[in-house]
């Protein structure tokens, strides 16, 4: 048997439901597409945009933004109660870009720092993408923080039973 991935795995666990109502997505207009979008109840409209790295085609980054143009500081002012509805939104658009790229072998998210947490290891916010990371994703899936970054990734065919 080769050393390949499983390409036919889950990305998320078999038992995920989703808790929160995401908001209601505007996808792209092709299956394929890499850009997505979705606006808050009070009114913030964010991007979630998937980049390929250049080493592989089938690794990707996820950039999730608030595109509103009122805010300079995105990360302290735009919380409005909305954090777990916006999660829940941009786990639910991973879900739906997965389904459409299912051969895709990792993601990697990270977040800003909050203003004078610089000098930390990891934000706020890549702690928390990581601990809903670990707390939806098949275990077929790694999950590590490098630094700042999230990097979820399938196991190799030898590290699954």
């Amino acid at each position: 048997m080769t050393d390949t991935n499983h390409m036919d795995l889950p990305l998320f666990s078999d038992d995920f439901k989703q808790g929160i109502t995401p908001y209601f997505i505007q996808a792209p207009q092709i299956k394929s597409g890499a850009e997505y979008y979705f606006e808050t109840g009070s009114g913030l409209r964010y991007q979630v945009l998937f980049a390929k790295k250049k080493r592989s085609y089938l690794e990707n980054i996820v950039n999730f933004s608030v595109l509103s143009e009122e805010f300079e500081d995105e990360y302290s002012e735009t919380n409005r109660g909305e954090i777990y509805r916006v999660i829940a939104t941009v786990v639910e658009i991973i879900h739906i870009y997965h389904n459409n790229h299912a051969y895709s072998t990792s993601y990697e998210f990270s977040g800003e720092f909050k203003q004078g947490n610089e000098s930390r290891g990891a934000s706020i916010r890549t702690l928390l993408y990581y601990r809903k990371a670990k707390e939806i994703m098949n275990p077929f899936w790694e999950i590590e923080i490098i630094g700042n970054r999230v990097i979820v990734h399938r196991k190799k065919r030898k590290n699954i039973p």
